[in-house]
C-alpha cells in the first residue's frame, strides 16, 4: 500500500511532503512512490499513532475486570481516538487479583481488535499511604521483589510505580530497573530522597504534580528533583482538570522535547456519560466529566490522548513537541521505541491521518485501517 501526497512528520518529527510505502505491518519506504494500490491523502497530515502508557480503562471497561472482552473494548475505543498502542494500568489490590489481571493481559496480547497492548503498567501497590489518592490504603505495601517476580511471570510489566521513601524502595528499584522502567509515584518524598532515587534505579515520574508534594522554595520536593535531573522523564495529564494549562506549559519548557510524555490515566468512565463507577474497588462519582471519590479526591480521568493533544496545541505547545510527547517519548519510556513511536522504515505502520483542522480522518494500526 502507498499513501501519497500527504505532509508526513518524519523520524526527526519534521514535516515534509512524502509518500509512505507499507508492506504488511511495517513501513518500508518514505519518499516518492507510486503504484496501483495508492491512497491519495492530499490536504492531510500523517503522524505516528499515539501511545498511552497509563490507562486503567475506557468505554465502560477496565483492566481490573480481568477479562479479554474488557481489554478488547479498551483496544477498540483507543483506536477510535488515535491511540495505537497502550499499557493497561493496574490499581493497588491483593496479589491474587493482580495476578488474574496480568494473566489476562498476556492472554490478550496479539488478539487485540484495535490498539495493541505493549505490556502492563503496574500502578501500586508499592506506594505511600499519605499520597495514595484513589488507591486503596488497605492493600498498599512495601516493594517486594519476590512478589514482583511472580507478577511478571503472570504478565509482562513494562513500568512499575514506587514511592521512593517507602521501605525497601531503593533496593527494589536497583534490582528490577534492568527489566522495566521504575517510576516515582504517589509519593511524599522530599527533594533529596527523590534525587537519590533518580540516580539509583528510578528514571521516570508518574502523573507529574499529582499525588506529590507541591513545589515550595525551601522544600522543592519530588517534582523539582525530576526537573533537576537531566535524564529523568515524566508523564503528565493534560485534560485541563488535573493540571492548569500554565503548569503544563511550564513542565514542557523545563523538560524539553524528549523528557515529557502525555498520558490519560483514564478510568472506565472515559467515553461514557456522567454516573457512578468503580475504580480499584472504590466508588467513583463522575460529574461534568470529573471523577472523584466520595471525599472529593480526584480518581483518575475521563479524557483521551487525542483530546489532550488538541489541548496542548490550544495551550501554545509547539506541534513537534506535542507530537513527541504523545508518540515517541511514551514509547521510549515503555522501552518499545524500536518498533513504534515514529514514522521510520522498519517500524510498525501505526499512523494517524489528520485533516487541516487536526481532526482524525483515519487510523492505521500495523498496516491495517481501523474501521469507524
Amino acid at each position: 500500500m502507498i499513501l501519497q501526497n500527504a505532509v508526513v512528520y518524519d523520524e526527526a518529527f519534521q514535516p515534509k511532503r512524502a509518500d509512505l510505502c507499507i508492506e504488511g505491518e511495517r513501513i518500508v519506504g518514505i519518499g516518492d512512490h507510486s503504484g496501483i494500490d495508492a491512497v491519495d491523502l492530499s490536504g492531510c497530515t500523517v503522524v505516528p499513532g499515539f501511545t498511552d502508557i497509563h490507562i486503567h480503562g475506557c468505554g465502560g471497561a477496565d483492566m481490573a475486570d480481568a477479562s479479554v472482552a474488557s481489554l478488547h473494548t479498551m483496544s477498540r475505543f483507543l483506536a477510535q481516538h488515535g491511540v495505537t498502542s497502550f499499557c493497561p494500568a493496574s490499581m493497588t489490590l491483593p496479589e491474587d487479583a493482580l495476578t488474574a489481571q496480568f494473566c489476562v493481559v498476556r492472554q490478550c496480547m496479539g488478539t487485540e481488535p484495535g490498539a495493541h497492548i505493549l505490556g502492563v503498567r503496574m500502578e501500586g501497590p508499592y506506594l505511600s499511604v499519605a499520597k495514595r489518592g484513589a488507591q486503596c490504603a488497605d492493600f498498599i505495601r512495601p516493594a517486594d521483589t519476590a512478589e514482583f517476580d511472580r507478577l511478571c511471570a503472570a504478565g509482562p510489566v513494562l513500568i512499575v510505580d514506587v514511592a521512593p521513601e517507602t521501605q525497601g524502595a531503593a533496593a527494589f528499584a536497583q534490582a528490577v530497573c534492568g527489566r522495566c522502567t521504575v517510576s516515582v509515584a504517589h509519593t511524599a518524598a522530599d527533594f533529596e530522597t527523590t534525587e537519590y532515587a533518580l540516580r539509583h534505579g528510578f528514571s521516570h515520574a508518574t502523573h507529574l504534580f499529582n499525588a506529590m508534594p507541591p513545589i515550595q522554595n525551601r522544600a522543592p520536593g519530588a517534582v523539582t528533583a525530576v526537573f533537576d535531573n537531566p535524564t529523568a522523564t515524566a508523564e503528565i495529564i493534560c485534560d485541563g482538570f488535573h493540571n492548569h494549562p500554565s503548569i503544563v506549559r511550564m513542565a514542557f519548557r523545563l523538560l524539553g522535547e524528549d523528557r515529557i510524555a502525555v498520558v490519560s490515566d483514564a478510568m472506565r468512565a472515559a467515553g461514557c456519560a456522567d454516573g457512578d463507577f468503580v475504580l480499584g474497588g472504590q466508588q467513583v462519582f463522575v460529574r461534568k466529566g470529573e471523577a472523584r471519590l466520595a471525599d472529593g479526591t480526584i480518581a483518575a480521568s475521563t479524557t483521551n490522548m487525542y483530546d489532550e493533544f488538541r489541548n496542548l496545541l490550544r495551550w501554545g505547545i509547539p506541534m513537534r513537541q506535542a507530537l513527541k510527547a504523545c508518540t515517541v517519548n511514551p514509547a521510549r519510556i515503555a522501552r518499545a521505541d524500536a518498533q513504534i513511536g515514529s514514522i521510520a522504515c522498519g517500524k510498525f505502520a501505526d499512523l494517524l491521518v489528520l485533516d487541516a483542522e487536526m481532526q482524525i480522518r483515519a487510523v492505521m494500526i500495523r498496516g491495517r485501517w481501523v474501521e469507524k
